[in-house]
Formats: structure tokens, C-alpha cells, sequence
């Protein structure tokens, strides 16, 4: 896989790449979206190209979810709701275990992966760099929803407060990701005037999971994680709740967007749609992994995700695709 992602500098500027030539398209309003999408309605998203030839309709739809953690976690897990979506568009579907962000994002931008779940801070890069529609998100059967990030540490650790993070290293999952870096870094540099690198030291294991047992084993100081996985752990009996305390957590952030690749034919759109809002959680593998979830939601970008890219925008995060 070529080169698609760089951070150029730390936490006050990222910028985004993607490998590839880019697409010429029409001219027409973009705002963050790369030069090969257009947005003619203003929503933020990447419209469906004008020229048919460019709409894409494959025998085989390729799914992913977000790697918060493990991919082979979630193959059983959404094995059945893979099922239900072959039967509703009449196509053969299958689960794409992605390794990281970059990856989805890049197969997505490529014609490679169609529909996808991807992490609250990855939305706008999807979106921006590789052309995804967001159109749900999970919810519990009342239509709430959303997750909130956490800053945890060891039980037994003297850190108490996000401020007595000042000399110490804190745990950042990827730089992609709301929960697992955006987040913490703008609310513990304009809440508790610390600067990542500058007033703590930093370090990137990769996952949500791979933090949470990295501050449970102690291998880390301190984490920010999203605590919706940190449940879902607990549930699975993958991390014992009395080796970790928590010292901070946030409002509460917008969940996985499920998106699909804006060329997709407008029809198996329609059908892909159909399969999320009518699948049956009752009983179902993703009910018993996300237990506080029961059924999927609408969701708009251009709202919904308002508040993350306001985080982005505190950050200096800005997306650069090439």
C-alpha cells in the first residue's frame, strides 16, 4: 500500500496524504473535500458523479468496521447483519478486516472497500479524502446515543487529575482518531493548559485495546480512550475493571459513522440503506457485543459531526489530500 498518511507536525498541524493521482472532476464547491469529489449541495459529503459511466455496482459489496480493536473481534460479530445485507440487495457481501485507519480510509478512496464503519475522529477524513457518505450510526432502541472519552491510568497510580499529567506520558492512540488523540489534546491544552510534548510526553500504541491493556499492565502512565470500547472490553472479560481508574471523562461524542462510497449506484445506495434500518437486533451478535446499542440511526455529517471537526479545527488540524 503506498503512502497515505503523515503527520507533518505534532499536535498543532496535521496534515493528510494520500497515494495515488488524483481524479479530475467538474468544477464545482468542495470545501474540504479533494479535487476528484464534488459537494454541489453544500452537505459537506461527496456527491454521486453527473457521468453514469463513473457509478459503480459490484457483484460483491466489501464491509468494514473501524480497527478500535482487533479486526478477527468483529468478523463473528457482524456476521449475522452481513448476512441479513446479502439478502436485502441480492449481492454477495463480505467483511473486510482492516488493520488500521489508513487502510480503510486508502481502500475506500480506491474502489476497493464500499461500505464502512469508521472511528468518530475518522469521519471527516473519510469524508474529505476518500469520498464516504456517513448515513447512520448505532443508537440504543430510544435513539440515544454517543460514547465519551476517558483519561485512565493505573489503579494504583498517584495521578489523580488531568494536571498531574504535567511530567508524565500519556497513552494517544492514532492521530486520526477523536477519543484516542484529537480530543484530549484540545482539552487538556485549552482546559488544563497542557501541551502535548511540551508539558507531557506522548506515545501511539496503535488501538484503543492496545491502550486500555497497556495502562492495566501498567506499560503506560496514563491513556485517552474512548470508554464505549473500555465497556465493551469489561463485558468481554478481555481487562479486569479494578486495574484501572478514571481521571477524567468528556461530553459525550457522535459514535462509529457508517458511510458508503459516494460512486456507488444509487440504487444498491438505496438497498445497503434498507439492510442497516431494517436488520433485527433481537438476538443478534451485535446486540450481545454492544449491549447499550439496539438498532441504527439517520445521521446528517454536515451536523452531527459539527462538533468534531471544531475539535480538528482546535487542534490545527487541517486535510490535505494527494
Amino acid at each position: 500500500m503506498g503512502k497515505f498518511l503523515q503527520l507533518l507536525a505534532g499536535l498543532a498541524v496535521a496534515s493528510l496524504f494520500f497515494g495515488g493521482t488524483t481524479a479530475k472532476a467538474e468544477d464545482c464547491h468542495r470545501g474540504t473535500l479533494d479535487a476528484r469529489y464534488c459537494d454541489r449541495d453544500y452537505n459537506q459529503t461527496a456527491d454521486l458523479p453527473l457521468d453514469k459511466d463513473q457509478w459503480v455496482d459490484p457483484d460483491t459489496i466489501i464491509f468494514s468496521y473501524t480497527p478500535v480493536e482487533d479486526p478477527a473481534v468483529y468478523a463473528k460479530v457482524w456476521d449475522g447483519f452481513i448476512n441479513h445485507m446479502s439478502d436485502v440487495t441480492g449481492k454477495k457481501v463480505v467483511f473486510f478486516p482492516v488493520q488500521s485507519y489508513a487502510a480503510q480510509y486508502e481502500a475506500m478512496r480506491s474502489g476497493r472497500l464500499h461500505v464502512a464503519g469508521v472511528n468518530t475522529g475518522g469521519n471527516p477524513v473519510a469524508v474529505s479524502c476518500a469520498g464516504m457518505v456517513p448515513f447512520a450510526m448505532m443508537a440504543s432502541k430510544d435513539g440515544s446515543f454517543g460514547y465519551e472519552m476517558e483519561i485512565i491510568v493505573p489503579a494504583d497510580s498517584p495521578i489523580a487529575a488531568p494536571a498531574d499529567l504535567k511530567g508524565k506520558t500519556l497513552a494517544f492512540t492514532s492521530p486520526t482518531s477523536n477519543s484516542g488523540f484529537k480530543a484530549p489534546s484540545a482539552i487538556l491544552k485549552s482546559d488544563f493548559g497542557l501541551v502535548a510534548d511540551e508539558d507531557f510526553k506522548t506515545a501511539f500504541s496503535g488501538k484503543h485495546d492496545n491502550s486500555i491493556l497497556g495502562v492495566a499492565n501498567k506499560d503506560y502512565e496514563a491513556a485517552a480512550i474512548a470508554n464505549s470500547v473500555l465497556k465493551r472490553m469489561i463485558d468481554r472479560d478481555a481487562v479486569d475493571p479494578a486495574s484501572i481508574r478514571t481521571i477524567y471523562k468528556s461530553q459525550t461524542f457522535p459514535t462509529t459513522g457508517y458511510g458508503h462510497a459516494h460512486n456507488l449506484h444509487p440504487e444498491t445506495v438505496a438497498l445497503i440503506k434498507q439492510a442497516f434500518f431494517t436488520f433485527d437486533w433481537d438476538g443478534s451478535a451485535l446486540q450481545e457485543e454492544f449491549k447499550k446499542e439496539g438498532r441504527f440511526i439517520g445521521i446528517d455529517h454536515k451536523s452531527d459531526w459539527n462538533v468534531i471537526r471544531k475539535i480538528d479545527t482546535a487542534n490545527g488540524v487541517t486535510y490535505d489530500c494527494k
